[in-house]
């Protein structure tokens, strides 16, 4: 039995998978079971930050696995602490909740939003307004953060206390928050929904609302945070400052990690047993983490946005192209094909992206090589 006939067999069929089994990589490329090779422009939908099998990390992670691998958070471990600091350091938040995925992290930063609202005015203000076509995760909670009505059919019934406003449209969210609202909830690129980045002006216009209405703003950067689109978190390039901010994929570089940061009105919200998670902060997954971020400096972000440049620029206006959008590393590609009908043939012919929505996605390894990525846009642009 092949691994494809294994997994169609006892493997939940909760994904439309590609038909191919990857076995190995190294930086931007993957090598299948027949040992044919692949660009890699997914990045597992943007997890492996610096590409796959990187030496470095792999070795940080690995000296972690020989001294200390999981204690639990009923004790102290020094790379949780450190990164931590690091996070705070970088951002200027005061703390953070570790867990496991960006789905976790948005619980754990609507939770926070809840007690906050809780402690404040005594619980009278539960509801979070988020955005439509927003994605926020698979729990129900997230799901039905989620301002996509389609993905809650056959899961109600969800969660009470969301609401949704129209994106880029100040006036619906401005209708959608009244007495009880505890808070404002976006992604500044709403990725699932399309690689659609907010407007500007949107944006820094909700975080004056969200102040001026006493609400705390929640930023959900799980696949825009760690360096993806050009600055270390996307709210940089927005000039706001959120009061949370959710972050995952990219962080751990290819381990299961997720981060809630926590700025100075929310720092101290949560207490001992008010919120938890047994592998968070994993000290193995931390030292990977570490690693990454350490990694992350203007030298990689000048890459990402020059990088991003080039593929614009290779893309916009070429035949079969209606479109570019997105941030940094964040890209998706309006296509007069179907986007999946391209990305087969893009994997056919040895390229491996991804889709979004009607669009085909370009989430690639932040340090992808410049030959690379000119080959795999060459694959793109002939299959487009």
């Amino acid at each position: 039995m092949t691994t494809q006939e294994m997994s169609q067999q006892y493997v939940a069929n909760t994904y439309a998978r590609f038909p191919v089994t990857f076995t190995r990589g190294k930086g931007s490329l993957l090598w299948d079971e027949t040992g044919r090779e692949y660009i890699d422009l997914g990045s597992g939908i943007a997890v492996n930050t610096l590409g796959l099998a990187d030496e470095a990390w792999a070795d940080a992670v690995s000296a972690q696995l020989h001294t200390l691998a999981h204690a639990s958070n009923l004790y102290y471990t020094g790379p949780q602490a450190a990164l931590a600091q690091m996070l705070c350091e970088h951002t200027g938040m005061q703390s953070v909740f570790f867990s496991n995925s960006g789905a976790e992290a948005n619980e754990a930063m609507i939770k926070c939003a809840r007690k906050w609202a809780s402690d404040q005015r005594g619980g009278a203000r539960p509801v979070v307004v988020t955005l439509e076509n927003s994605f926020h995760g698979r729990t129900l909670a997230t799901l039905a953060a989620t301002g996509q009505p389609s993905l809650h059919e056959g899961f109600a019934p969800l969660p009470s206390g969301f609401r949704y406003a129209k994106p880029n449209d100040i006036e619906s969210l401005r209708a959608a928050i009244v007495e009880d609202c505890c808070a404002v909830m976006i992604e500044l690129v709403q990725g699932e929904g399309g690689v659609v980045a907010l407007d500007q002006e949107f944006v820094r216009e909700a975080a004056a609302i969200a102040e001026a209405k006493g609400l705390l703003l929640l930023i959900d950067e799980v696949q825009t945070g760690n360096g993806r689109t050009g600055t270390l978190f996307a709210f940089e390039q927005y000039g706001i400052t959120p009061d949370i901010v959710s972050t995952a994929k990219g962080l751990g570089g290819g381990l299961p990690l997720g981060a809630t940061l926590f700025g100075e009105r929310a720092a101290r919200v949560f207490g001992p047993g008010s919120h938890g998670s047994t592998f968070g902060g994993n000290p193995a997954v931390c030292a990977g983490a570490l690693h990454v971020l350490s990694r992350i400096d203007k030298d990689l972000l000048r890459g990402v946005r020059e990088r991003a440049a080039h593929i614009r620029q290779r893309l916009e206006g070429a035949p079969g192209v209606l479109g570019v959008t997105g941030l940094g590393l964040m890209l998706g590609i309006e296509s007069a094909r179907p986007a999946r009908e391209v990305v087969d043939d893009c994997l056919a012919k040895g390229a491996a992206l991804l889709t979004a929505k009607r669009k085909v996605r370009l989430l690639p390894a932040l340090n992808i090589p410049g030959d690379l990525l000119d080959r795999g846009l060459d694959v793109l642009l002939d299959s487009l």
